[in-house]
């Protein structure tokens, strides 16, 4: 078994406000994120885990950064990339988030009938375009229609080395479930189907693959 790399890893979701009381965000629990940072320290990997706000309790011995808004796991993760062999974004990072924050919530009967947004820094295209060449990066795509090649697509333009699909359209798995499926492709052309099982298992099976 390889041991003693060092690995980066994002978990959970971001949240991006429009006031003090309200943001947008997404239903990413968090869970298969830290099921890798468990499955990396169970490898004796030196790991260190990005998380987003979550429920689930930190990992004895990962070493954890907390963050909340993308901006924010965008900082963390460019501070640490360079140190990582392996770098796995895991993280539902927001694509967009409010142009204008408003300092004091908004009574309801003045909101705004629209919020104009902006995007928010593409976090895994800037590890790609980064990327050295000991560094494996892998991505995560959660899809619903054209699963397939909307991720190998992902793939290529962000200069991965795997990409995991997440078909989020299938009931029962996914976001906030213990359980899920995934589909690997390789940039080398290789596709494995890992078949539902838990996310901790699924974790030792990606590693299992990414480290071949």
């Amino acid at each position: 078994m390889v041991e003693n790399l060092n690995c980066l890893i994002s978990a959970g979701p971001t949240r991006e406000w429009i006031d003090p009381v309200r943001f947008i965000s997404n239903p990413s629990s968090g869970k298969m994120g830290y099921a890798l940072a468990k499955e990396a320290y169970i490898r004796n990997f030196n790991v260190k885990l990005i998380s987003g706000p979550v429920t689930i309790p930190p990992i004895k011995g990962v070493d954890t950064t907390f963050v909340e808004t993308s901006k924010e796991m965008y900082r963390a993760m460019l501070a640490e990339f360079y140190k990582a062999d392996i770098v796995i974004m895991c993280a539902a990072v927001c694509d967009h988030r409010p142009k204008k924050i408003w300092r004091e919530k908004i009574k309801k009967n003045v909101f705004p009938k629209s919020v104009e947004f902006e995007k928010t820094d593409d976090i895994l295209y800037e590890l790609g375009k980064n990327k050295q060449k000991n560094q494996k990066l892998i991505g995560f795509a959660a899809e619903t229609e054209n699963c397939e090649n909307n991720a190998i697509d992902k793939l290529a333009r962000k200069n991965l080395d795997w990409i995991a699909l997440n078909d989020i359209s299938k009931q029962g798995i996914g976001f906030q479930s213990d359980f899920n499926q995934l589909t690997l492709f390789s940039k080398n052309k290789r596709k494995v189907i890992l078949e539902l099982s838990s996310k901790q298992k699924l974790a030792k099976f990606l590693f299992d693959q990414i480290i071949k």
